[in-house]
C-alpha cells in the first residue's frame, strides 16, 4: 500500500477511521518499471518516498530528469503526497494515467484512485469525485472505487450520490458492515433517519457488536425522536468501548441530545419526527 487515505467522509458522516486505498500492484515489466534494474530503482525510490519524503523528492527528480519516465514521475508523486503536497501528487497521478494512453487499464484505474485520495487528502472532494469517476469508467467492478468516490460525494454533501455510490459497492459485496454504516450515515444527513435505521439493523445482524453501526443506530434513534431508543444504544457503545475513545465521546454527545456536528436532535413532536415515524 502505497499511501492510507484519511477518510473525509468520516469527518462529514461521523469521525475519524482508517479506509480502503488503492494501490499498485508493481509486476515486473509494467510500465512504471520495464527492465529489472529500473524495478529495483522504483522499488528503492518508492521505500524512500514512504520513509522520507523529503529526502525523496528531489532524488525522484533527479531520476525522472535522466530518464526514469513513469516510474520516476510516480515516486515524485508519492514523495510529494507524503511530504504533504497532496494536490501537487494528484497532478502527477492524473498526468502519469493520460500519459499511458490505452494501456494497462487497470493500472491505470489504480493511479485515478490515488489521484482521488490525494485530492481528498488536499480538501478538495470535486477534483476527487471527478478523477474517481475516471477510474470507475476503467474498473467499475472494483468495490473500493465506488466507496471512494462516495465518500467524496459525502463530503460535497452530495447524499443522493454518495447513497447510490454505496448501493453499487454493496451490489459487489453484499451485507458488507462498514459500507452498510456509510450509507445509514448518509441516509442520515440526507435526513432519512428510517432508512439510516433500516441499514444499521441489518449491519448489526451481521456484526451485533460493532460500534459505529451502534452508534448510527443510535443517531438515528434520536433523529426520529426516540430518545430512549438512542440512550439504550448510546450505553450499549459505552460498554463495548474504551473511556475517552472517539466512539465514547459521540456516544457521551448523544446522551446529551446532539447529533453528529454538534446538533442538537429534534422534539420527538417535531413535523420531522411525526414524518419519520413508522404507522
Amino acid at each position: 500500500m502505497f499511501f492510507a487515505r484519511k477518510a473525509l467522509l468520516i469527518l462529514v458522516l461521523f469521525a475519524p477511521a482508517p479506509a480502503l486505498a488503492q494501490k499498485l500492484d508493481p509486476l515486473a515489466a509494467t510500465p512504471l518499471a520495464s527492465t529489472p534494474d529500473h524495478m529495483r530503482r522504483y522499488n528503492e525510490c518508492m521505500a524512500l518516498a514512504r520513509k522520507e519524503p523529503l529526502k525523496a523528492l528531489p532524488a525522484a527528480e533527479k531520476w525522472k530528469a535522466e530518464g526514469g519516465g513513469l516510474g520516476a514521475r510516480h515516486c515524485v508523486a508519492l514523495a510529494m503526497f507524503e511530504g504533504g503536497k497532496p494536490a501537487p501528487a494528484a497532478a502527477q497521478f492524473e498526468s502519469i494515467a493520460r500519459d499511458m494512453g490505452q494501456e494497462r487499464p487497470g493500472l491505470r484505474a489504480e493511479l485515478w484512485a490515488q489521484a482521488g485520495q490525494a485530492w481528498m487528502e488536499a480538501g478538495q472532494a470535486e477534483n476527487a469525485a471527478a478523477a474517481q469517476s475516471q477510474a470507475l469508467e476503467l474498473k467499475s467492478q472494483d468495490a473500493d472505487l465506488w466507496i471512494d468516490r462516495g465518500l467524496s460525494y459525502a463530503a460535497l454533501r452530495a447524499w443522493p450520490r454518495a447513497i447510490s455510490d454505496f448501493d453499487h459497492a454493496l451490489t459487489l459485496r453484499a451485507n458488507n458492515v462498514e459500507i452498510l454504516v456509510l450509507r445509514a450515515a448518509a441516509w442520515r444527513n440526507a435526513g432519512d433517519p428510517a432508512r439510516a435505521l433500516a441499514d444499521a439493523d441489518r449491519a448489526l445482524k451481521v456484526a451485533p457488536d460493532h460500534s459505529e453501526a451502534l452508534l448510527e443506530r443510535a443517531f438515528a434513534f434520536l433523529a426520529r425522536g426516540d430518545k430512549a431508543g438512542a440512550n439504550i444504544t448510546f450505553a450499549r457503545v459505552l460498554k463495548l468501548v474504551p473511556p475517552g475513545s472517539d466512539a465514547a465521546k459521540r456516544a457521551q454527545a448523544g446522551l446529551r441530545g446532539e447529533q453528529p456536528g454538534g446538533e442538537k436532535a429534534p422534539a420527538a413532536d417535531s413535523p420531522v419526527n411525526e414524518k419519520n415515524k413508522k404507522p
